[in-house]
């Protein structure tokens, strides 16, 4: 039976490190605060921002929402976000995704200034996580980093291999088990025998977006396995892309869902702030 990675204890005690550092930074005239931008109605967009809010307030950044309407229009959202830039509260700027598909999100993106860009999507900060040499980390690869080292698993050497290409967690997080001496892999929707390669893997990083996806016989034994899916299954219940029941008779630690990787994305969106705060005061 595998080890349960639980996230929500992880998250607890890196928020209690990071309230002290806040604590420090406010002693020192240094008060990090972080700007968040929602455009339109999208209910699970919404939940997401007041829990960053809620998150704020338990570790004493300073934060502040903007909740734009739905017909708001690509110029006026980049505007906003112009004006963040050179706010001198704010050394984090978060634009909710999804967008409206009026707008693009890569020219929103672009905009941000790449010092508070504390998503990390910035292209700036995408070429820095390439070569290692960075100051943010995308919240959800940064976070499930933080899961494996909570339990003391070293990455050398170990055949990692990560289901899906995003540039949110797929793409991201294979660089991050690269940096970590990780031998990796990316599947995705065009690999061929892709369950017989995620059989190799002793670490299994799954982020497709499909609902028990990853079953037992994919998996390795004794494996490492985490599950960033955010799904609903047959009966409409929360699950994940890992069959978890079964997968967690052969798999040598997981992730569940919810309560897995989940709390720990706002969790490091917070040390980022943290992160420009502290570059703030040099």
């Amino acid at each position: 039976m595998a080890v349960i990675i639980d996230g929500k204890a992880v998250s607890a005690s890196l928020r209690q490190e990071l309230k002290a550092e806040v604590e420090a930074l406010k002693a020192g005239g240094i008060t990090p605060g972080l700007a968040v931008v929602i455009v339109g109605n999208d209910d699970a967009s919404h939940k997401y921002v007041r829990n960053k809010k809620r998150g704020c307030e338990e570790l004493g950044i300073y934060s502040e929402v903007h909740e734009l309407p739905e017909e708001t229009s690509q110029q006026e959202l980049i505007g906003l976000v112009r004006k963040l830039n050179v706010d001198p509260k704010i050394d984090g700027i978060l634009v909710q995704l999804p967008l409206p598909k009026t707008i693009d999100e890569k020219a929103v993106i672009e905009n941000i200034n790449p010092d508070k860009d504390v998503d990390a999507f910035h292209e700036t900060n995408v070429g820095k996580i390439m070569i290692g040499n960075y100051r943010f980390l995308p919240c959800t690869p940064a976070g499930i980093m933080e899961l494996i080292a909570s339990q003391g698993i070293d990455l050398r050497g170990k055949e990692c291999v990560v289901i899906g290409r995003s540039n949110i967690v797929g793409k991201p997080m294979a660089m991050l088990l690269l940096h970590a001496h990780g031998t990796v892999t990316i599947c995705h929707s065009r690999t061929r025998d892709l369950a017989e390669v995620a059989r190799r893997a002793d670490v299994l990083v799954v982020a497709i977006g499909k609902a028990k996806f990853v079953t037992a016989d994919m998996v390795k034994p004794g494996a490492v396995v985490i599950d960033v899916g955010m799904d609903r299954d047959e009966n409409g219940k929360l699950c994940g892309d890992v069959d978890f029941e079964a997968v967690r008779e052969v798999a040598g630690y997981i992730t569940p869902v919810p309560g897995g990787v989940g709390p720990m994305t706002i969790t490091m969106l917070l040390k980022n702030t943290i992160t420009a705060a502290k570059a703030r005061k040099g």
